[in-house]
Protein backbone atom coordinates (compact mmCIF):
# COMPACT_ATOMS: atom_id res chain seq x y z
CA UNK A 1 0.00 0.00 0.00
CA UNK A 2 1.00 3.64 -0.44
CA UNK A 3 3.08 5.47 2.10
CA UNK A 4 2.97 9.14 3.12
CA UNK A 5 5.24 11.52 1.23
CA UNK A 6 8.83 11.23 2.51
CA UNK A 7 9.30 14.97 2.87
CA UNK A 8 6.37 15.15 5.31
CA UNK A 9 7.37 12.17 7.47
CA UNK A 10 8.19 14.35 10.46
CA UNK A 11 4.63 15.72 10.45
CA UNK A 12 2.83 12.39 10.13
CA UNK A 13 0.81 10.68 12.81
CA UNK A 14 -1.29 7.54 13.12
CA UNK A 15 -4.90 7.09 14.18
CA UNK A 16 -6.88 3.87 14.71
CA UNK A 17 -10.56 3.68 13.78
CA UNK A 18 -12.89 0.79 14.54
CA UNK A 19 -15.97 -0.62 12.79
CA UNK A 20 -18.53 -2.63 14.72
CA UNK A 21 -19.78 -5.15 12.13
CA UNK A 22 -17.13 -7.36 10.56
CA UNK A 23 -19.60 -8.55 7.90
CA UNK A 24 -19.51 -5.11 6.24
CA UNK A 25 -15.73 -4.91 6.03
CA UNK A 26 -15.12 -6.85 2.77
CA UNK A 27 -17.48 -4.47 0.94
CA UNK A 28 -15.96 -1.45 2.71
CA UNK A 29 -12.39 -2.44 1.82
CA UNK A 30 -13.23 -3.57 -1.75
CA UNK A 31 -11.87 -6.50 -3.76
CA UNK A 32 -8.21 -6.85 -2.92
CA UNK A 33 -8.54 -3.71 -0.74
CA UNK A 34 -9.21 -1.68 -3.92
CA UNK A 35 -11.29 0.93 -2.07
CA UNK A 36 -8.59 1.45 0.54
CA UNK A 37 -5.98 1.68 -2.21
CA UNK A 38 -7.96 4.48 -3.91
CA UNK A 39 -8.23 6.47 -0.69
CA UNK A 40 -4.49 5.97 -0.08
CA UNK A 41 -3.63 7.20 -3.56
CA UNK A 42 -5.91 10.23 -3.51
CA UNK A 43 -5.21 11.44 0.04
CA UNK A 44 -1.55 10.39 0.37
CA UNK A 45 -2.13 8.27 3.48
CA UNK A 46 -1.32 4.69 4.49
CA UNK A 47 -4.25 2.45 5.48
CA UNK A 48 -3.51 -0.82 7.28
CA UNK A 49 -6.45 -3.07 8.18
CA UNK A 50 -6.35 -5.51 11.10
CA UNK A 51 -9.70 -7.17 11.67
CA UNK A 52 -12.25 -4.45 12.34
CA UNK A 53 -9.58 -1.79 12.91
CA UNK A 54 -7.91 0.45 10.31
CA UNK A 55 -4.74 2.35 11.13
CA UNK A 56 -4.48 5.59 9.15
CA UNK A 57 -1.03 7.17 8.88
CA UNK A 58 -0.40 10.53 7.25
CA UNK A 59 -0.74 14.26 7.79
CA UNK A 60 -3.44 15.27 10.28
CA UNK A 61 -5.69 16.90 7.67
CA UNK A 62 -5.50 13.84 5.39
CA UNK A 63 -6.20 11.47 8.29
CA UNK A 64 -9.30 13.48 9.18
CA UNK A 65 -10.53 13.41 5.59
CA UNK A 66 -9.86 9.67 5.26
CA UNK A 67 -11.76 8.94 8.46
CA UNK A 68 -14.75 10.97 7.27
CA UNK A 69 -14.75 9.10 3.93
CA UNK A 70 -14.58 5.66 5.56
CA UNK A 71 -17.32 6.51 8.05
CA UNK A 72 -19.55 7.79 5.25
CA UNK A 73 -19.04 4.60 3.22
CA UNK A 74 -19.65 2.42 6.28
CA UNK A 75 -22.93 4.28 6.95
CA UNK A 76 -23.96 3.58 3.37
CA UNK A 77 -23.45 -0.16 3.99
CA UNK A 78 -25.43 0.05 7.23
CA UNK A 79 -28.30 1.56 5.25
CA UNK A 80 -28.32 -1.51 3.00
CA UNK A 81 -26.56 -0.06 -0.05
CA UNK A 82 -23.70 -1.58 -2.01
CA UNK A 83 -20.41 0.29 -2.52
CA UNK A 84 -18.67 0.66 -5.86
CA UNK A 85 -15.51 2.54 -6.81
CA UNK A 86 -17.78 5.33 -8.06
CA UNK A 87 -19.15 5.63 -4.51
CA UNK A 88 -15.60 5.86 -3.15
CA UNK A 89 -14.76 8.61 -5.65
CA UNK A 90 -17.99 10.44 -4.80
CA UNK A 91 -17.19 10.25 -1.08
CA UNK A 92 -13.73 11.67 -1.75
CA UNK A 93 -15.24 14.46 -3.85
CA UNK A 94 -17.85 15.37 -1.23
CA UNK A 95 -15.32 15.78 1.58
CA UNK A 96 -14.55 19.52 1.62
CA UNK A 97 -11.00 20.77 2.23
CA UNK A 98 -9.80 19.95 5.73
CA UNK A 99 -7.85 23.00 6.91
CA UNK A 100 -4.75 23.35 9.03
CA UNK A 101 -3.91 26.67 10.61
CA UNK A 102 -5.93 29.80 9.86
CA UNK A 103 -9.29 29.05 8.24
CA UNK A 104 -10.99 30.90 5.39
CA UNK A 105 -14.71 30.35 4.87
CA UNK A 106 -16.14 29.94 1.38
CA UNK A 107 -19.05 28.27 -0.39
CA UNK A 108 -18.68 24.79 -1.91
CA UNK A 109 -21.86 23.88 -3.79
CA UNK A 110 -24.66 24.85 -1.44
CA UNK A 111 -22.70 24.47 1.81
CA UNK A 112 -20.17 26.59 3.62
CA UNK A 113 -16.68 25.09 3.85
CA UNK A 114 -13.40 26.13 5.44
CA UNK A 115 -9.92 26.02 3.98
CA UNK A 116 -6.51 27.30 4.97
CA UNK A 117 -5.32 27.71 1.40
CA UNK A 118 -6.36 29.87 -1.56
CA UNK A 119 -4.78 31.73 -4.50
CA UNK A 120 -5.48 35.41 -5.03
CA UNK A 121 -5.10 36.72 -8.61
CA UNK A 122 -5.81 40.09 -10.20
CA UNK A 123 -9.44 39.22 -11.02
CA UNK A 124 -10.52 36.59 -8.50
CA UNK A 125 -9.57 34.45 -5.53
CA UNK A 126 -9.38 30.73 -6.27
CA UNK A 127 -10.46 28.40 -3.46
CA UNK A 128 -10.38 24.59 -3.42
CA UNK A 129 -13.62 22.68 -3.93
CA UNK A 130 -12.25 19.28 -2.87
CA UNK A 131 -9.71 17.98 -0.40
CA UNK A 132 -7.37 16.91 -3.21
CA UNK A 133 -7.58 20.38 -4.79
CA UNK A 134 -6.58 21.89 -1.44
CA UNK A 135 -3.55 19.59 -1.27
CA UNK A 136 -2.71 20.58 -4.86
CA UNK A 137 -2.69 24.26 -3.89
CA UNK A 138 -0.49 23.51 -0.89
CA UNK A 139 1.87 21.60 -3.18
CA UNK A 140 2.07 24.57 -5.55
CA UNK A 141 3.14 26.82 -2.70
CA UNK A 142 5.64 24.33 -1.27
CA UNK A 143 7.38 22.67 -4.25
CA UNK A 144 9.56 23.81 -7.14
CA UNK A 145 8.39 20.92 -9.33
CA UNK A 146 4.91 19.43 -9.15
CA UNK A 147 3.01 16.91 -11.29
CA UNK A 148 -0.79 17.03 -11.41
CA UNK A 149 -2.37 13.89 -12.86
CA UNK A 150 -6.02 13.18 -13.51
CA UNK A 151 -9.04 13.68 -15.78
CA UNK A 152 -10.33 16.87 -17.35
CA UNK A 153 -12.38 19.15 -15.14
CA UNK A 154 -10.41 18.64 -11.94
CA UNK A 155 -8.78 22.08 -12.05
CA UNK A 156 -5.23 20.90 -12.80
CA UNK A 157 -4.44 23.58 -15.39
CA UNK A 158 -6.75 26.30 -14.08
CA UNK A 159 -5.27 26.26 -10.58
CA UNK A 160 -1.71 26.09 -11.96
CA UNK A 161 -2.33 29.19 -14.10
CA UNK A 162 -3.79 30.94 -11.05
CA UNK A 163 -0.61 30.20 -9.09
CA UNK A 164 1.53 31.40 -12.03
CA UNK A 165 -0.34 34.72 -12.09
CA UNK A 166 -0.05 35.03 -8.29
CA UNK A 167 3.72 34.42 -8.43
CA UNK A 168 4.10 36.89 -11.33
CA UNK A 169 2.00 39.61 -9.68
CA UNK A 170 4.01 39.36 -6.46
CA UNK A 171 7.33 39.45 -8.33
CA UNK A 172 8.33 36.00 -7.15
CA UNK A 173 9.02 35.14 -10.80
CA UNK A 174 9.86 37.37 -13.75
CA UNK A 175 8.04 35.41 -16.45
CA UNK A 176 5.23 32.97 -17.06
CA UNK A 177 5.74 30.27 -19.70
CA UNK A 178 2.74 28.18 -20.76
CA UNK A 179 3.37 25.25 -23.06
CA UNK A 180 1.80 22.14 -24.59
CA UNK A 181 3.21 19.35 -26.76
CA UNK A 182 2.09 19.81 -30.36
CA UNK A 183 -0.01 16.65 -30.52
CA UNK A 184 -3.74 16.77 -31.01
CA UNK A 185 -6.38 14.12 -31.43
CA UNK A 186 -7.68 13.96 -34.98
CA UNK A 187 -5.83 16.86 -36.58
CA UNK A 188 -2.18 17.76 -37.14
CA UNK A 189 -1.09 21.31 -36.48
CA UNK A 190 0.64 21.60 -39.89
CA UNK A 191 -2.67 21.28 -41.73
CA UNK A 192 -4.32 24.19 -39.93
CA UNK A 193 -4.65 27.41 -42.00
CA UNK A 194 -2.52 30.55 -41.56
CA UNK A 195 1.00 31.33 -40.35
CA UNK A 196 2.63 29.72 -37.32
CA UNK A 197 0.84 32.04 -34.84
CA UNK A 198 -2.52 31.29 -36.48
CA UNK A 199 -1.78 27.58 -36.27
CA UNK A 200 -0.73 27.71 -32.62
CA UNK A 201 -3.38 30.04 -31.16
CA UNK A 202 -6.40 27.68 -31.39
CA UNK A 203 -4.32 24.89 -29.90
CA UNK A 204 -3.19 27.07 -26.97
CA UNK A 205 -6.68 28.52 -26.45
CA UNK A 206 -7.42 26.66 -23.15
CA UNK A 207 -4.33 28.27 -21.63
CA UNK A 208 -5.31 31.70 -22.96
CA UNK A 209 -8.79 31.26 -21.48
CA UNK A 210 -7.43 30.41 -18.03
CA UNK A 211 -4.97 33.31 -18.19
CA UNK A 212 -7.61 35.88 -19.15
CA UNK A 213 -9.76 34.58 -16.30
CA UNK A 214 -7.03 35.58 -13.84
CA UNK A 215 -5.84 38.89 -15.33
CA UNK A 216 -7.50 41.87 -17.04
CA UNK A 217 -7.31 41.29 -20.81
CA UNK A 218 -5.30 44.48 -21.40
CA UNK A 219 -2.69 43.60 -18.76
CA UNK A 220 -2.41 40.02 -20.00
CA UNK A 221 -2.01 41.11 -23.63
CA UNK A 222 0.59 43.68 -22.61
CA UNK A 223 2.59 40.98 -20.80
CA UNK A 224 2.30 38.64 -23.81
CA UNK A 225 3.49 41.38 -26.18
CA UNK A 226 6.47 42.19 -23.93
CA UNK A 227 7.44 38.53 -23.57
CA UNK A 228 6.75 38.43 -19.82
CA UNK A 229 4.09 35.83 -20.59
CA UNK A 230 4.85 33.31 -23.31
CA UNK A 231 2.59 30.66 -24.80
CA UNK A 232 4.36 28.20 -27.06
CA UNK A 233 4.36 24.53 -28.11
CA UNK A 234 6.88 22.29 -26.38
CA UNK A 235 8.89 21.98 -29.60
CA UNK A 236 9.96 25.64 -29.14
CA UNK A 237 11.53 24.89 -25.74
CA UNK A 238 14.59 22.94 -26.93
CA UNK A 239 17.92 24.60 -26.17
CA UNK A 240 16.46 27.04 -23.62
CA UNK A 241 16.91 27.36 -19.87
CA UNK A 242 14.05 28.64 -17.70
CA UNK A 243 15.30 30.88 -14.89
CA UNK A 244 13.12 32.97 -12.56
CA UNK A 245 10.06 31.73 -14.41
CA UNK A 246 6.85 29.89 -13.60
CA UNK A 247 6.55 27.20 -16.26
CA UNK A 248 3.45 25.09 -16.95
CA UNK A 249 3.53 22.11 -19.28
CA UNK A 250 -0.07 21.17 -20.01
CA UNK A 251 -1.34 17.94 -21.64
CA UNK A 252 2.01 16.35 -20.77
CA UNK A 253 0.69 12.84 -21.41
CA UNK A 254 1.39 13.62 -25.08
CA UNK A 255 5.11 14.18 -24.61
CA UNK A 256 7.59 11.55 -25.73
CA UNK A 257 10.24 10.31 -23.29
CA UNK A 258 12.88 12.43 -25.03
CA UNK A 259 10.70 15.55 -24.86
CA UNK A 260 9.93 15.08 -21.18
CA UNK A 261 13.59 14.64 -20.25
CA UNK A 262 14.44 17.70 -22.36
CA UNK A 263 11.75 19.78 -20.63
CA UNK A 264 12.67 18.73 -17.09
CA UNK A 265 16.33 19.56 -17.67
CA UNK A 266 15.43 23.12 -18.82
CA UNK A 267 14.83 24.07 -15.17
CA UNK A 268 17.05 26.96 -14.14
CA UNK A 269 17.66 29.03 -11.02
CA UNK A 270 14.51 30.44 -9.42
CA UNK A 271 12.21 28.41 -11.68
CA UNK A 272 8.95 26.75 -10.65
CA UNK A 273 7.48 24.02 -12.87
CA UNK A 274 4.03 22.43 -12.98
CA UNK A 275 3.36 19.49 -15.29
CA UNK A 276 -0.25 18.45 -15.85
CA UNK A 277 -1.67 15.50 -17.73
CA UNK A 278 -4.29 12.79 -18.02
CA UNK A 279 -2.74 9.37 -18.58
CA UNK A 280 -6.06 8.00 -19.83
CA UNK A 281 -6.08 10.46 -22.76
CA UNK A 282 -2.80 9.79 -24.60
CA UNK A 283 -2.91 10.82 -28.29
CA UNK A 284 0.56 9.55 -29.21
CA UNK A 285 0.98 6.70 -31.72
CA UNK A 286 0.58 3.33 -29.99
CA UNK A 287 4.25 2.42 -30.39
CA UNK A 288 5.45 5.57 -28.58
CA UNK A 289 5.45 5.56 -24.77
CA UNK A 290 4.21 8.67 -22.97
CA UNK A 291 7.04 10.69 -21.44
CA UNK A 292 4.76 11.53 -18.52
CA UNK A 293 4.01 7.92 -17.56
CA UNK A 294 7.69 7.08 -18.07
CA UNK A 295 9.10 9.78 -15.80
CA UNK A 296 6.79 9.61 -12.77
CA UNK A 297 8.15 6.36 -11.23
CA UNK A 298 11.71 7.49 -11.96
CA UNK A 299 11.66 10.84 -10.18
CA UNK A 300 8.66 11.19 -7.84
CA UNK A 301 10.72 10.00 -4.84
CA UNK A 302 13.11 12.99 -5.15
CA UNK A 303 12.69 15.57 -2.34
CA UNK A 304 11.23 18.81 -3.70
CA UNK A 305 9.07 17.00 -6.27
CA UNK A 306 5.41 16.40 -5.49
CA UNK A 307 2.80 14.36 -7.38
CA UNK A 308 -0.90 15.08 -6.89
CA UNK A 309 -3.35 12.55 -8.30
CA UNK A 310 -6.94 13.50 -9.07
CA UNK A 311 -9.76 11.08 -9.87
CA UNK A 312 -13.12 11.54 -11.57
CA UNK A 313 -14.38 12.21 -8.04
CA UNK A 314 -12.59 15.57 -8.19
CA UNK A 315 -14.29 16.75 -11.40
CA UNK A 316 -15.89 20.11 -10.61
CA UNK A 317 -17.62 20.71 -13.93
CA UNK A 318 -21.23 19.70 -14.60
CA UNK A 319 -22.14 16.59 -12.51
CA UNK A 320 -22.61 14.64 -15.76
CA UNK A 321 -18.92 15.16 -16.63
CA UNK A 322 -17.81 12.98 -13.69
CA UNK A 323 -20.37 10.31 -14.61
CA UNK A 324 -19.20 10.29 -18.24
CA UNK A 325 -15.55 9.93 -17.20
CA UNK A 326 -16.46 7.07 -14.88
CA UNK A 327 -18.51 5.36 -17.62
CA UNK A 328 -15.53 5.50 -20.00
CA UNK A 329 -13.20 4.12 -17.30
CA UNK A 330 -15.69 1.35 -16.53
CA UNK A 331 -15.94 0.42 -20.21
CA UNK A 332 -12.17 0.26 -20.64
CA UNK A 333 -11.79 -1.83 -17.48
CA UNK A 334 -14.39 -4.32 -18.74
CA UNK A 335 -12.68 -4.53 -22.14
CA UNK A 336 -9.35 -5.19 -20.47
CA UNK A 337 -10.86 -7.86 -18.22
CA UNK A 338 -12.59 -9.50 -21.20
CA UNK A 339 -9.31 -9.61 -23.14
CA UNK A 340 -7.49 -11.10 -20.14
CA UNK A 341 -10.22 -13.73 -19.67
CA UNK A 342 -10.06 -14.71 -23.34
CA UNK A 343 -6.28 -14.96 -23.18
CA UNK A 344 -6.48 -17.14 -20.07
CA UNK A 345 -9.10 -19.35 -21.75
CA UNK A 346 -6.91 -19.79 -24.82
CA UNK A 347 -4.10 -21.08 -22.65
Amino acid sequence: MAKPDKKSTRDTQSVNIFFEKNSYLPALYGDGDAHLDRIEQMLNVSLVSRGNMITITGLKRDIQASELILQKLYSKLEDGHDITMADVDAAIRMIPPVPEGKKVKHIVGETEAESDVYIRTMKKTIVPYTHVQANYMRGLYDNDLLFALGPAGTGKTYIAVAMAVYQFMNKKVERIILSRPAVEAGEKIGFLPGDIKDKIDPYMRPLYDALFDMMPAERAQEAIDSGEIELAPLAFMRGRTFSNAFVILDEAQNTTRTQMKMFLTRMGEGARMVITGDLSQIDLPKDIKSGLSDCIPKIEHIPGIDVVRFSDGDVVRHPLAAKIIHAYDDWEAKKKQYAEDREAGAE
